[in-house]
Formats: structure tokens, C-alpha cells, sequence
């Protein structure tokens, strides 16, 4: 087994910016410490970088302060740093090729949010063919409300990782993900 960490979307948007990320407790400090002992292991690092494609666009505007990466995660080595336009990871981006001409066949799931793009970045990876690794704790997300419903952060999150859990990923703590590897 072969694997690759994606930290995806960790950008000042959700720190600063329209969507402050509530759950779980502690998810920039774990994410933190994921991309350290990655590193430390030589476990490649994919650094995913989400921007509006309309220059009007009120959130994750390319160039604006809230679309930079986290100070924290933009200071820390990647392998690869891949900008997207939309919620999977692997649309529109070299992300399947590097994988393939790194001969990696699973993918380590972590970052912003939860049920949009960690979410579809798994289903993508599964249905490429990769073995998908989600952690828990190191994704994270916020409470939604809109004309289908509301949904808290905890519940949500709790409901993609039991989904993904069903077929699509191992889903698992960091501090589990950091004993194998």
C-alpha cells in the first residue's frame, strides 16, 4: 500500500472568512499535526487549494486574503499544491495522474468541509479505483441552514462519515491513521 495525504481546501475562508468551520473541536490542530507526521514518514502531501471561478464570487475569491491557505498549512511541505474550481478534487486537476505516476493507490482524506469537498473528493477516489482513508477528526465542517432544512455541524458530520463508512472509506481517527503508518 501507497498512500497520499490530501489536505483539502484548508484556506483562511474558514477561519476568517464567510464560513467559520464549528465542528469537530481541535480540527486545525489535528489537521496540523497529520501533515507533521506525514512528513516525518515521507508520506507524500497534497496541498488542494478551492477558488470561485466568477471574480465577484463573495467567498473563496482567487487572490483575496480569505482564499490564501492557512498560514500554518501554507509554511508546511507539500508534495504537490493543486488548484480546483469545483468540489472534487479530481475535476479539472492533475491529481489522478501525479497519484498514478507515484504509483499510489490510497488516498488520506482531511480538510474542509466534510460533506462537500472531502466528501466528493472520496466518492471520486473510490470510484477511480483508490482505497480511501477519512479522518474523522481531521475534517471538519459547520451548521447548515437553507430551504431543504437545518442541520447542525455535529450532525452532519456524523452523517457523512457513518455514509462514507458504508462503502466508500475507512473512516478513522488520526491517531489510528498515525499507528499504520
Amino acid at each position: 500500500m501507497k498512500r497520499a495525504l490530501l489536505v483539502i481546501d484548508v484556506q483562511n475562508e474558514y477561519f476568517t472568512g464567510a464560513l467559520p468551520i464549528t465542528h469537530p473541536v481541535g480540527h486545525l490542530e489535528t489537521i496540523l499535526n497529520t501533515m507533521d507526521q506525514a512528513a516525518r514518514k515521507k508520506v507524500p502531501t497534497v496541498v488542494v487549494r478551492h477558488h470561485q471561478l466568477q471574480s465577484d464570487s463573495p467567498i473563496f475569491r482567487q487572490g483575496s486574503a480569505e482564499w490564501e491557505l492557512h498560514p500554518e498549512v501554507a509554511k508546511r511541505p507539500a508534495d504537490l499544491l493543486l488548484d480546483k474550481t469545483l468540489p472534487g478534487s479530481f475535476t479539472g486537476t492533475g491529481l489522478e495522474s501525479w497519484l498514478k505516476s507515484g504509483g499510489i493507490d490510497t488516498v488520506t482524506i482531511c480538510g474542509y468541509m466534510t460533506h462537500m469537498c472531502c466528501d466528493t473528493t472520496a466518492r471520486q477516489a473510490m470510484h477511480l479505483g483508490y482505497k480511501v482513508e477519512f479522518l474523522s477528526d481531521a475534517t471538519g465542517t459547520l451548521p447548515v441552514s437553507n430551504s431543504a432544512g437545518a442541520v447542525t455541524a455535529e450532525e452532519l458530520h456524523r452523517s457523512i462519515l457513518c455514509a462514507q463508512q458504508m462503502f466508500i472509506s475507512e473512516v478513522l481517527s488520526s491517531a489510528a491513521w498515525l499507528d499504520r503508518i
